[in-house]
């Protein structure tokens, strides 16, 4: 089984049930703002295969000038209609070998998008990255530790052209009065018919346990039973 049915069918069933439900109740809530801009399709610019060149910035905050490229692949898949998608990253170079999840979530009542991350080696999700598009471009802010500071972090993602985008990242470590960008990423469209190697991409160790879900994957009909119904 690949990583990419791995990435995308254990944890898409998962979240685009959660997502389903949260978005139902939240389009009923009393007093929820209906006026804001409807922006639940803003990243269907995203869907796809992409050959994805990033630049690192080695030493975020420290002053360091010292760069470093990758190469790889980013596919994006929508759920839900487009009201959820996970994004899929694998690169290797000199920066390294990275692999990242992103799932993104529309808050129908906010008129905003989450944005939460994982690693293979860290196994719990990021602290939410809450922002929105403006004028094609969206961008999203959370606060977290690094270094055992604590900063702000800034994620924009843009199109250019039907085939091409790119998504930087930045920190601020005094309360947003300057940022440094330290990740960059362009983005080349492929053919969704492209053929991907995953396991070529990276060479991350295969851990005990990270298959336990394969059982899992398909489409399945469900019934949803609870202790509290009648």
């Amino acid at each position: 089984m690949s990583l990419q049915k791995t990435v995308f069918c254990t944890i898409a069933v998962l979240f685009s049930l959660a997502v389903s439900a949260r978005v139902n109740v939240a389009a009923k809530a009393p007093g929820a703002n209906h006026n804001l801009r409807d922006g639940e399709h803003d990243f269907d610019f995203d869907f796809g295969t992409w050959s994805t060149h990033s630049s690192r910035l080695l030493h975020p905050l420290t002053g360091s000038t010292t760069w470093a490229d990758m190469d790889g692949i980013t596919v994006v898949k929508k759920v839900r209609d487009g009201r959820v998608n996970l994004a899929a990253y694998k690169a290797n170079g000199a920066a390294g070998s990275v692999e990242l999840l992103s799932l993104r979530f529309n808050n129908p009542t906010a008129h905003q998008w989450n944005l939460v991350f994982a690693t293979p080696n860290v196994g719990v999700l990021s602290v939410p990255c809450v922002g929105q598009f403006k004028d094609g471009r969206g961008v999203f802010y959370d606060q977290e530790e690094f270094n055992g500071r604590s900063i702000l972090v800034r994620f924009s993602i843009w199109g250019i052209a039907p085939d091409k985008a790119q998504s930087e990242q930045a920190f601020s470590d005094d309360g947003g009065k300057t940022w440094e960008v330290n990740w960059i990423n362009r983005y080349t469209r492929m053919s969704d018919q492209t053929q991907i190697d995953w396991h070529s991409q990276t060479s991350s160790k295969e851990q005990s346990g990270q298959h336990d879900f394969e059982f899992n994957f398909g489409v399945w009909h469900t019934s949803l039973l609870s202790k509290f119904a009648g």
